[in-house]
């Protein structure tokens, strides 16, 4: 391991970013989408600790020069908790809708309405991974992206999941439509369905709305339905992150114990002709 001057910065031409924090350090490494430039790693840290040998090890196998810098070079990063690793990398691989919605059926994908809290949307995106999404749309605007901040809140769980940046969430989510997939709004509306009455077996397009705010409203009428969770205790409600991921494990269990049932169903019969899901809850 190659010993780095304390004095050289860690900040780096744009186009990289600074990792931080094991996890998300070593799901970088596994998941091999990104450039990473080199790996950091401050003095005093304990490298016979699992975590980090397989650190290490992966760095090594990638071919990824790993450093060991001052800790105050790695606290240069700010209030974050680094866990005394870091690793330079190449920005985060977004990829096309097209590419983000395709994937086994009935895929289930997860939409971010304009949220903006990096916890929350790491906790979501973690969650996600976790139930094997097929992929997540994110707003290019007003909304958090894929930071640092946001790798490390999901553990390094981003780095292997399919995310689309778009424009214009409305129109992304019409196509959706078009290719088959049910819009379901997260809403605590008086219109809205209890979870447990929803059917979650088909293509199926989860949307979250912000924190507070909920669904935007052009946003809201584009979903096909809503869907709302129980509250049975004294809180009246959850948080986005937590609601989210209430929804998502609801969805991949009602999967997985509808193809136990019957092995060898498709979901094409909710398409009706001409490829479009229609507006109403389906039968």
């Amino acid at each position: 391991m190659a010993r780095q001057n304390a004095d050289r910065p860690i900040a780096a031409p744009r186009a990289i970013e600074t990792l931080y924090g094991r996890h998300a350090v070593l799901e970088a490494l596994r998941a091999g989408r990104r450039h990473i430039r080199r790996v950091l790693i401050g003095q005093g840290v304990k490298q016979q600790a699992d975590i980090v040998r397989e650190i290490i090890a992966a760095a090594r196998q990638a071919g990824c020069p790993v450093s060991e810098v001052s800790r105050s070079v790695l606290d240069g990063l700010g209030n974050v908790n680094h866990q005394g690793l870091a690793a330079e990398v190449g920005p985060y691989p977004y990829v096309a809708l097209d590419e983000a919605i395709s994937g086994p059926a009935p895929a289930l994908c997860l939409v971010l309405d304009h949220l903006q809290d990096v916890q929350n949307v790491g906790t979501l995106l973690r969650t996600a991974e976790a139930m094997a999404v097929t992929g997540v749309i994110l707003p290019g605007q007003r909304a958090a992206g894929i930071t640092p901040a946001v790798v490390n809140a999901s553990a390094g769980a981003v780095e292997h999941l399919r995310i689309a940046q778009v424009t214009n969430l409305v129109q992304a989510l019409a196509q959706l439509k078009r290719a088959g997939f049910w819009i379901v709004g997260l809403d605590a509306s008086p219109e809205a369905m209890p979870l447990a009455e929803a059917d979650l077996t088909g293509p199926l397009a989860l949307v979250v709305g912000a924190e507070g705010a909920g669904l935007s409203r052009l946003v809201r009428k584009t979903c096909d339905w809503l869907v709302a969770i129980p509250m049975y205790g004294r809180v009246a409600s959850l948080n986005a992150a937590i609601a989210g991921s209430v929804v998502l494990v609801a969805a991949q269990a009602a999967r997985r114990s509808n193809l136990a049932r019957t092995p060898h169903t498709t979901f094409s019969s909710a398409i009706p002709p001409g490829g479009s899901a229609p507006v109403s809850h389906p039968p």
